[in-house]
């Protein structure tokens, strides 16, 4: 019995709502492997939070690399599967896969072969710190594959429909992930104390548990699109439609985690406890874009289906409902941030009063945004659907670029210091939030859906 949910038929609401939920579950999965890390490192020490961190900036950048194939497959799986196009999805999951295994396996030799001069980058002053972070990236690097692949795994399944899969098996590796954290970061039974070497080993052990389940999952599949050939010669014609689509995202992705980098190197001349601050404050405030994200990709599969089936009107009802959803979901993140955000973060790091002052601030700040971040991620993922990749990156692009000279400016010109970084971030993602959901509308307005549906099947495969 198939899995996969009828998107391009019956009830628009509950078709999203069945594949939207799983999907949230999943991006809550993805948020709690890193808040799981940041929790039990916390309760350690806030230099091993920096070190995390600082390490964590270049598993942030391989998202540059992941959302390429992840994005293709995502969106082509859909479109094609909306056409009954089996032969393409076939094709397309086998090319999408080769891509990821290639830049895997270049971006683990890069991070191996110039790991002290990435972490020299950021000049934290700390040797130990330094020392940490170094170890940490190491770990993450040897298992580096099995955190590429995962994510498209991921995106195959949900192009298809069937986002409960995904959520079950990302649900047993967080259960792994969970139970040998501390295990291994404190030591418990005939395990060593490892530190922050013990969060980056129970993370990889927890990504390969994760590749193991989907890989028996496509095997033992009975779908037709899961019968493909991964040995099969890459298709230079498959592998470029996949690439024109991820590029741009992937260069958003990219330049967002460099801007992000910018910015800690502007943080760390307040010290090594603002950097862990920012890094457990943003793995907070991750619950919310993460279930916006979720919401996202159910809309992009929504979107990807009824586009190929030539269903303009169901895109539109589509996208006002899920748009709906992403709303509550911002409120509600803006009140739980601004009211209780103190008191989250003392949990995190219950024995430093300073750092917890920082991080009240800094959720509070952010709480100002959080609705206009979810209406700009939800929108994203209507256009990904329509395989326009390049409005959404090109909007990130621009403003989340002038983050840095906009905390630069206000963290040492104005009477804010340390909050100015939190406000140029804040204010950034209103300005997404707002330009981006009104080109869409626009978009809307004037009809261009048809004009892009018909130049997209002149030059589909």
């Amino acid at each position: 019995m198939s899995r996969n949910i009828d998107l391009v038929n019956g009830s628009i609401s509950k078709g999203l709502l069945k594949l939207a939920l799983p999907i949230m579950g999943t991006s809550f999965l993805q948020t709690a492997y890193n808040i799981t890390d940041m929790f039990w490192i916390g309760q350690v020490g806030t230099k091993e939070v920096a070190a995390v961190g600082t390490a964590g900036f270049f598993t942030w950048f391989a998202m540059a690399f992941i959302i390429i194939s992840k994005i293709g497959a995502e969106v082509k799986v859909s479109q094609n599967l909306g056409r009954k196009d089996i032969s393409s999805v076939k094709h397309y999951i086998s090319t999408s896969i080769q891509i990821n295994l290639i830049l895997s396996t270049t971006y683990a030799l890069f991070i191996f072969i110039f790991r002290k001069q990435l972490i020299g980058f950021f000049k934290l002053g700390d040797t130990g710190v330094i020392n940490m972070a170094e170890s940490y990236l190491m770990i993450i690097c040897a298992g580096l594959i099995f955190y590429f692949i995962n994510p498209v795994f991921t995106a195959i399944f949900n192009g298809a429909g069937d986002s409960s899969t995904p959520l079950k098996i990302n649900t047993l590796g967080l259960i792994f992930n969970i139970i040998f954290d501390p295990i291994m970061i404190f030591g418990i039974g005939p395990f060593k104390a490892m530190g922050v070497e013990g969060a980056a080993l129970a993370t990889v052990l927890a990504q390969i548990l994760v590749s193991v389940c989907f890989i028996y999952r496509i095997v033992r599949g009975k779908e037709e699109y899961f019968k493909f050939n991964i040995f099969e010669k890459l298709n230079k014609d498959y592998a470029n439609s996949i690439i024109r689509l991820g590029i741009p995202v992937a260069f958003q992705e990219g330049l967002f985690t460099i801007f992000a980098m910018l910015i800690a190197r502007i943080i760390a001349k307040w010290g090594a406890e603002p950097i862990g601050v920012q890094k457990i404050g943003s793995q907070i405030e991750a619950i919310s874009w993460m279930t916006a994200g979720g919401l996202s990709t159910a809309l992009s599969a929504f979107v990807g289906q009824n586009y190929g089936a030539g269903k303009k009107d169901r895109i539109i009802k589509g996208y006002i409902y899920t748009m709906a959803m992403a709303v509550g979901v911002g409120i509600f993140a803006t009140l739980v941030l601004m009211l209780l955000g103190g008191d989250i973060f003392k949990m995190f790091v219950p024995h430093d009063p300073e750092s917890i002052k920082i991080g009240a601030d800094y959720l509070r700040i952010l709480s100002y945004s959080q609705l206009f971040m979810c209406i700009e991620i939800t929108t994203k993922g209507a256009f990904n659907g329509l395989g326009r990749t390049m409005f959404p990156s090109l909007i990130s692009i621009i403003f989340t670029g002038l983050r840095v000279p906009a905390a630069d400016i206000l963290s040492n010109n104005t009477p804010l210091g340390l909050n100015g970084i939190w406000w140029s971030i804040s204010m950034s993602s209103v300005f997404k939030g707002v330009i981006l959901t009104a080109i869409f509308l626009i978009i809307i307005k004037k009809g261009k859906i048809l004009n892009w549906e018909t130049k997209t099947k002149q030059g589909n495969i």
